[in-house]
């Protein structure tokens, strides 16, 4: 069995030493374009360029090191040099957890405004904010997958009104829930606090705009963890600039690394991170690839195989 690796700004070797740890009897190695003409089995790539599907012809599988696959399912010249090759995405793999405290923590920031609080410390200034009501901080959850579905259930543990929206019907205890783009603006209508967790896709590209943010009750607060292309900046920067939105916390971007001379950077109502809202955890990651590949050996089915329709 031959497997191919590739994910830039990763040293590969530790990812090689952990795949040879579960699977001693594969070949491994780290693709560049030196070694195109080697042929492998299996893939696990993050952010694959055009030329190494060009140049694997036999794959059985390709492994994303990611929730999403749109790294490859929204380029269609990648999806038709694949001619149908399963793409496998990773169900959670220690991410979701991740994905939650870090929406949690956006969230607590904003509502009890512990940002103002740091300002006083700086000023050496001893006051307390008013108490919220939580009922007046309704959270809506954009995308009920498995990192969505976790969102959802932390924020509401905490007793905030938790609302979530999703292409189909979910059901999620202490979450109210709409689903299909009929049910949109109602959802958007009756919350506060978005979270963006959606797939990226043909559908999805630029959902968060000016009519649907436009939507949330004043003043609203964007948290988007999903993908940059989600977002339309300058309508996030014309809501936020004329009251509408309170603020926003951004954890990725249309172009990563941001750009220094970005807007973002310097928004008094933006707080951003460098996507970390949910890092893919090595050994986790390896393990479920590991056994997702010795079912296929088998012909048994796998999690995680991703409808190019859907493109999720």
């Amino acid at each position: 069995m031959k497997i191919v690796f590739y994910s830039p700004g990763k040293n590969p070797q530790p990812w090689q030493d952990c795949l040879a740890d579960r699977m001693p009897a594969a070949e491994l190695w780290a693709w560049t374009p030196e070694c195109a003409n080697r042929q492998a089995d299996y893939a696990v790539v993050w952010a694959p360029p055009l030329e190494l599907f060009e140049t694997q012809t036999k794959l059985k599988a390709v492994f994303v090191l990611g929730a999403g696959a749109d790294r490859i399912t929204m380029r269609p010249e990648v999806s038709r040099l694949l001619n149908g090759t399963a793409i496998v995405r990773l169900n959670d793999a220690g991410m979701a957890v991740q994905m939650a405290e870090y929406v949690c923590h956006a969230l607590f920031r904003h509502a009890r405004e512990f940002a103002v609080y740091a300002a006083q410390q700086s000023q050496q200034e001893w006051k307390t904010r008013p108490e919220i009501d939580r009922a007046e901080w309704p959270v809506g959850v954009m995308g009920l997958g498995a990192m969505g579905e976790r969102v959802a259930r932390s924020v509401a543990s905490f007793e905030y009104p938790t609302f979530g929206w999703s292409r189909t019907s979910k059901t999620l205890p202490g979450v109210t829930t709409f689903y299909g783009q009929e049910s949109l603006d109602e959802f958007l209508s009756g919350v506060r606090v978005l979270v963006c967790v959606l797939p990226l896709t043909l559908a999805t590209r630029g959902i968060l705009n000016a009519r649907t943010l436009g939507r949330l009750k004043s003043p609203g607060y964007l948290i988007n963890v999903a993908r940059g292309a989600h977002l339309v900046e300058t309508d996030l920067l014309a809501l936020l600039d004329g009251g509408k939105l309170a603020g926003a916390t951004l954890d990725v971007f249309g172009e990563e690394p941001l750009p220094v001379t970005h807007p973002f950077w310097m928004h008094p109502r933006i707080d951003l991170t460098p996507h970390i809202s949910a890092i893919t955890l090595r050994e986790e990651s390896i393990r479920q690839i590991a056994e997702k590949i010795h079912a296929l050996e088998q012909g048994k089915p796998i999690e995680g195989v991703v409808s190019m329709d859907r493109g999720y």
